[in-house]
């Protein structure tokens, strides 16, 4: 492909996929964000589709918060946004959505292909004026960007969310956001009433698992998008969880090579800890 088919903007480039999508790629690690259906494909049948986002938001009650970890070109805060929009008067409470982000390359580069992200056209004002402003609002919806390293923000105060799409690039690529101490800072702003709030992300590796074990999170099987026959879903509530992790889990774990946690080591401590968990018993 010409050079000139792959814009860029600092880090980042734009790329197509062999399934004609348009993606978005690093330049330095090589990674493609969405790389498997395309980006808006699995912004739906990732984040927004399988902890039914739509009926949430038909049930009156407070408004519900989505932290964006990886807003990235913004799928998946325009795919939520704009099935809250859908659903017009049906909608009986409010959604907020809080993004992090610390380049807006991406972003700025889906803004400039409409035809290749086509989904974020109805949304373009919205997109234009977080970048500008790091807010924007219309009746019921309010998207809020957390411009820099996510881990400061999380150190702070953050509305309490009931979901969070955990979307950084990988732990290869961006280890700091995969440890224990990273994701127990999630977990910290998550809501413990009612159904607790989910967590979802692609990964469905073992260490990924792990970590959100031992950061306080109860963990199950996540919907398959793409290559991925599995992805995902950790909760507060185990009881929120469609398919948790059970004992056939904790034996292929047993015999597994990679039972450590992301950036640490199996020690006899976490080894205790883990199976010490209360998804277990």
């Amino acid at each position: 492909m010409a050079e000139s088919e792959n814009p860029r903007d600092g880090e980042f480039e734009l790329v197509t996929l062999r399934n004609g999508s348009r993606a978005v790629r690093h330049l330095g690690h090589g990674e493609v964000m969405h790389p498997s259906v395309g980006p808006w494909k699995e912004a739906l049948g990732l984040y927004v589709d399988p902890p039914r986002l739509a009926d949430r938001l038909r049930q009156p009650g407070a408004p519900l918060v989505i932290l964006d970890v990886g807003l990235g070109a913004a799928t998946n805060a325009v795919a939520a946004l704009t099935r809250a929009r859908e659903l017009g008067s049906e909608r009986r409470r409010e959604l907020h959505v809080v993004s992090f982000e610390v380049d807006l390359a991406p972003l700025r580069l889906a803004l400039a292909d409409p035809q290749g992200f086509p989904f974020l056209q109805p949304f373009r004002e919205a997109a234009e004026a977080l970048i500008r402003d790091g807010r924007w609002e219309e009746d019921g919806l309010r998207w809020e960007l957390k411009l820099g390293e996510a881990r400061a923000y999380l150190r702070g105060v953050l509305p309490v969310a009931d979901l969070v799409f955990f979307d950084p690039f990988s732990p290869a690529s961006n280890p700091d956001m995969w440890t224990e101490h990273a994701l127990a800072e999630v977990r910290r702003h998550c809501r413990e009433e009612g159904e607790g709030a989910l967590l979802m992300t692609y990964s469905a590796a073992t260490p990924t698992r792990v970590t959100l074990l031992l950061a306080g999170f109860y963990v199950g099987a996540g919907a398959a998008t793409g290559t991925k026959g599995e992805t995902t879903v950790a909760s507060t509530r185990l009881e929120s969880l469609e398919a948790p992790l059970g004992a056939r889990w904790l034996e292929r774990w047993k015999r597994s090579s990679s039972r450590a946690p992301h950036g640490a080591e199996l020690t006899p401590e976490v080894e205790t800890r883990l199976l010490g968990h209360p998804q277990w018993r």
